[in-house]
């Protein structure tokens, strides 16, 4: 939706690789900021984890790329998300790898940041048995770091289960055609692919719809319906 936006912004990451920021970024922060109202400190911090989050992710499919003899051109984030552009095209078992790499790295940082959180809400409960006062531990700044590590791990815990939905072209799909590559010929691995793909698509906007009503999360990212027909037809490679 947002692939082939405006660049604004390009710094070169880690592994040497070009990292480009698209435009659409702002409609992103706008959208948090609209959403938290006057807390604008708490939107600003919430873009800022899910985009380095979002980065690290696309880094995670970079260095598996690299590492394997891939080069990488640039990664580009976006307001739907981000992307890994290659030099070269990959053979199946190298796409494996490099399309896995991206969600073990969100659940990486989830599991750290989960545990940390955990850590140190378990030792302010602590020392709030023994103070005099243990409402000001729970509103000081040891708290205040334990949620937002509880938040880095909430996004990248959303992160890794979003990108695992098998729709094209979220991880989860690459992964399910990748898999049945294995299993089956690689038109009829296409078309279940593409069949599992525009089912999910078809359910997309109310499914999203659903998680921001219930949760106030939205991202900039909708499959094409189109594009898994076309899948399903066997028309696409």
């Amino acid at each position: 939706m947002f692939g082939n936006n405006i660049l604004f912004f390009e710094f070169r990451g880690p592994f040497g690789i070009p990292i480009q920021i698209a435009n659409s970024i702002l409609l992103l922060v706008l959208f948090y900021i609209w959403m938290a109202g006057s807390d604008i400190l708490w939107a600003l911090g919430v873009v800022s984890i899910l985009l380095v989050s979002i980065v690290l992710h696309e880094l995670g499919h970079g260095w598996a790329a690299q590492v394997q003899g891939v080069p990488v051109r640039r990664i580009v984030i976006h307001g739907g998300g981000g992307f890994c552009e290659r030099k070269r095209a990959a053979s199946a078992y190298e796409q494996e790898f490099i399309v896995a790499m991206g969600p073990i790295v969100n659940l990486a940082i989830w599991a750290v940041a989960s545990l940390w959180a955990d850590v140190m809400w378990a030792g302010i409960f602590v020392d709030a048995n023994l103070a005099e006062n243990p409402q000001e531990l729970f509103a000081g700044p040891r708290a205040q770091a334990a949620e937002w590590l509880s938040m880095i791990a909430y996004i990248n815990g959303f992160l890794a289960l979003f990108n695992l939905i098998p729709v094209q072209p979220l991880d989860g799909g690459k992964l399910l055609q990748l898999i049945l590559l294995r299993l089956v010929s690689a038109r009829a691995a296409l078309r279940v692919t593409g069949a599992i793909g525009l089912a999910l698509s078809v359910i997309w906007i109310p499914a999203m719809l659903l998680i921001y009503w219930s949760g106030g999360w939205l991202l900039f990212f909708i499959p094409s319906i189109p594009y898994h027909w076309a899948l399903m037809q066997g028309r696409l490679a």
